[in-house]
């Protein structure tokens, strides 16, 4: 009895061997000598891979691509000795590139394979001299514009009133337009044209990040020559740069997770912090100044318009040079995608306000604030939150998107200055 369940179980265990013989298959792909499938090459190098191939058909031949093309790009594919190949690539920023494999016969596939990966890292930092966030901090203009800055702001503190403030609060609808115009339709804005231009990962991002940035300090600037409501403009820059420590963290992760990029962002709360100082205690002055010292008051807002003329200026001046060495390589797919941006903000602002019946002035404050977003936030986030060379790539967007809102805006100035000239009664 006992030989007899021995030889039951004896051929049960070949039967089941021979059985899992046939049903698994074994790879004909593998790469060096099969025991590594992640392996590691520095940035801005040309690699190359043996992939060995246990294929018997003699008309095989091996398609390899890049999942990450900004990581890998693969150059070439060439015949090697013994039915292999080699793949030659170019590594681009650091990062994780998967392969994907493809044995072909005839178009037929044989086999496919995704394990096999390549990471790229960093070379040794380059000097700091070449930082084009460096140079802007030590340029002269800068330190030049800071008082008139301040100044500025200053008087736009003088053009408070204090009823129209009131009405703010008893009817908050132009600051709730704003942040559904900012935090909500502006990064889904981001994400369909980073789709739509297929742009890279590192750039589909910080595409994303700057449209889900808040108003830009320039906003009440726009708003005051392009005739909005001042009030309205400054109320709406500080509440939505206050939401923006909340929403913006939250509607860049759910994108960046659209977009298959896990890499943890960071949420500049100094840098909000020292946007809200630098926008409230100038402004604060200036409402003292209006009530403490009229005539210093009629001075300033005689002062007020040549000196944003010159910031715009100075302002689009500064922005190329911040962003001249990280624009060295600009892609025309995110110029594009960058430079509709701005005019979409101010469309869908109009819109908005357009749609809940908010007079002329406020219609044209929401759709500034909309429209004109802090670029150096979301420079902020990408800077802290990526290497080097990935957040000077990602960057890109928001300095594509900074240019373009100023040079849009001052186009509008000077054609609404243009208009009033020539029609005043239409002014």
């Amino acid at each position: 009895m006992s030989g007899a369940i021995l030889f039951f179980l004896l051929f049960h265990l070949l039967a089941a061997g021979w059985v899992w013989a046939l049903t698994t298959e074994i790879p004909y792909l593998s790469v060096g000598d099969g025991s590594v499938s992640e392996f590691s090459f520095p940035e801005h190098s040309q690699g190359i891979l043996l992939v060995s191939s246990h294929y018997p058909g003699p008309d095989a031949w091996l398609r390899v691509d890049s999942l990450e093309p900004t990581v890998i790009a693969i150059e070439n594919i060439t015949v090697s000795w013994g039915r292999g190949f080699m793949v030659g690539f170019q590594s681009g920023l650091p990062g994780l590139a998967p392969l994907q494999m493809q044995l072909l016969e005839q178009s037929r596939i044989v086999e496919k394979r995704m394990d096999f990966r390549i990471r790229v890292h960093a070379r040794s930092p380059e000097p700091v001299a070449r930082s084009g966030l460096g140079h802007f901090s030590e340029n002269p203009v800068l330190y030049a514009l800071l008082p008139l800055i301040f100044l500025n702001k200053c008087a736009f503190g003088c053009k408070i009133e204090v009823e129209a403030l009131q009405k703010l609060v008893r009817q908050p609808h132009p600051v709730m337009l704003g942040i559904l115009g900012q935090f909500v339709i502006m990064p889904l804005y981001g994400y369909l044209m980073s789709v739509a231009f297929s742009l890279p990962k590192p750039l589909a991002l910080g595409l994303v990040i700057s449209c889900s940035s808040p108003g830009g300090g320039g906003g009440y600037l726009y708003s005051l020559l392009l005739g909005g409501d001042v009030t309205v403009a400054i109320s709406m820059t500080l509440l939505s740069t206050v939401a923006a420590t909340g929403l913006m963290p939250l509607s860049s992760t759910f994108y960046g997770w659209l977009l298959g990029a896990h890499e943890t962002l960071h949420v500049p709360f100094l840098k909000i912090l020292i946007t809200l100082l630098f926008i409230a205690v100038p402004i604060s002055s200036g409402m003292l100044v209006k009530c403490k010292l009229p005539r210093i008051s009629r001075l300033l807002l005689l002062l007020i318009k040549p000196f944003s003329f010159t910031l715009i200026i100075g302002g689009l001046f500064m922005a190329y040079h911040m962003g001249a060495f990280i624009l060295e390589n600009v892609q025309p797919a995110i110029v594009l995608a960058g430079i509709t941006v701005p005019i979409f903000g101010l469309l869908l602002g109009y819109l908005l306000a357009w749609c809940l019946g908010l007079p002329g002035p406020q219609r044209r404050t929401v759709s500034i604030e909309v429209g004109v977003q802090n670029s150096l936030l979301a420079l902020a986030v990408l800077q802290l939150s990526f290497e080097r060379t990935q957040a000077d790539f990602a960057s890109q967007a928001p300095f594509i998107v900074a240019l373009s809102s100023t040079s849009e805006m001052l186009l509008l100035v000077l054609g609404n200055l243009a208009y009033s000239k020539l029609c005043p009664t239409g002014s």
